[in-house]
């Protein structure tokens, strides 16, 4: 299948441009030429299938024409060797939970996905791919962990000086091996803009292969939506009815959400989404006004969702031909301070005895206040509320318990290179390492 760029300024590229390119010449975001629907008889037959089944499938009927068989297959089971419990919290209420791989957190499905994707189509060619990725938190452990020790690939993060929690740190700070920490002064939107031009700067691109882990990489986003297909199977496999469901997302740079938009016009019958935010309400103020308007980001307790101009709006407004009375019909939107956030994190553990993190309390409140009688919502619990212990904590007044795989994390050596905002150094470190 061909990839074009949403800018619609440079000519269409392969699966395996697409991913080791990252970043489109002219600056737009790779889309599939064609999105694919699934057949209605594995819709039917969907309550039968694994977490891996369904993935393999959805796999296949976008990236078959591109990878062979048996090692795409061996890529999709390889990626999802963890379980996504779809877990009860109240009424028609439920939690995707995808903090049970590797890091506990969502980015292990695109993340893992991406790194066994990357290494197969590396074999084919002979040098070093160079992946570039801002995080404001659980982006950067998700990456650098599934592409630790990927032979051919170094891995360059960066992140926000002071604005990521220590446990979230850690998980890609001490890594070493292929995996470079850097420190930026400034922002998540400082560490995305200096990922995106240094793609767009000839010099470097002369000395070094680049490419981008973040969610603008087509091979990160579009495995989200994998566990969309599969939070609907368990649906129907506890009989419940799927005809009205509706999906809450917590979002910042809006891949998660985008995946699962995409998932829908593959076939996935979800009625509607619900885009929660935090304070960082620039998508709630465009399905307001049909003005987008970034502007510097917010920090929060949600800190992941601390972006003031996320990259996938460019997907969205593709998808839907920049109709916003057409992205108005399948999304809503809202908008959540931190004092609402962690009213919602400390009501629901009292009162359902279900921990949510700061991310997860978005989706769930955007659920228990945008849900219609008949319908059924799913929100996504991005990862686990140990990540943000602190601030969990302090919000109900329980202990949270560090998971083991944290806990490993956690007894490492700090190794990150600082680095000052402007590109200008950014690119002189590039150029030397």
């Amino acid at each position: 299948m061909e990839y074009y760029s949403t800018n619609g300024k440079t000519a269409n590229v392969t699966l395996k441009e697409a991913v080791v390119k990252g970043l489109a010449a002219d600056r737009g975001l790779f889309m599939p030429k064609t999105i694919p629907t699934l057949p209605d008889v594995f819709f039917k037959n969907i309550g039968n299938l694994s977490l891996q089944e369904i993935s393999y499938a959805v796999a296949y009927t976008l990236f078959g024409e591109d990878i062979e068989t048996e090692q795409l297959k061996d890529i999709v089971y390889d990626t999802l060797n963890f379980d996504i419990p779809l877990v009860h919290v109240a009424d028609d209420r439920y939690s995707l939970e995808l903090f049970h791989g590797p890091t506990l957190a969502f980015k292990d499905v695109g993340a893992r996905f991406m790194a066994r994707l990357l290494g197969y189509f590396n074999k084919q060619e002979k040098g070093l791919v160079n992946v570039l990725v801002a995080t404001s938190g659980d982006t950067g452990s998700a990456v650098a962990n599934g592409f630790l020790g990927v032979e051919g690939v170094r891995v360059f993060v960066l992140y926000p000086q002071g604005k990521v929690s220590k446990i979230q740190e850690s998980q890609f700070t001490t890594l070493g091996k292929n995996i470079t920490a850097i420190e930026v002064n400034g922002t998540f939107d400082d560490c995305q803009a200096l990922v995106k031009s240094a793609f767009m700067d000839e010099e470097l691109n002369e000395k070094m292969r680049l490419t981008s882990a973040n969610s603008i990489n087509v091979a990160r986003f579009l495995p989200q939506m994998f566990y969309y297909f599969h939070a609907y199977a368990q649906l129907v496999q506890r009989g419940q009815d799927v005809s009205n469901l509706v999906v809450a997302v917590p979002s910042g740079n809006f891949g998660n959400i985008t995946a699962g938009l995409i998932g829908k016009a593959m076939g996935l019958p979800i009625k509607r989404f619900i885009a929660a935010n935090n304070a960082n309400d620039i998508f709630y103020k465009y399905l307001q006004t049909g003005k987008y308007e970034p502007k510097p980001s917010i920090t929060t307790i949600a800190n992941a969702m601390d972006v003031g101009d996320p990259s996938n709006f460019a997907r969205v407004l593709d998808l839907y031909k920049h109709s916003h009375e057409a992205i108005c019909k399948d999304i809503s939107g809202c908008t959540y301070t931190d004092e609402q956030i962690a009213e919602t994190m400390a009501e629901t553990y009292k009162n359902e005895g279900y921990m949510l993190d700061p991310h997860g309390a978005c989706g769930y409140r955007a659920l228990k206040e945008g849900m219609k009688p008949g319908e059924v919502g799913v929100f996504i619990e991005t990862a686990h509320p140990a990540k943000f212990k602190d601030t969990v904590e302090a919000i109900i007044g329980d202990e949270v318990k560090i998971p083991a795989k944290l806990k490993a994390f956690m007894k490492g050596k700090k190794q990150t290179v600082k680095m000052s905002n402007g590109f200008t150094a950014f690119k002189k470190y590039l150029m030397k390492v």
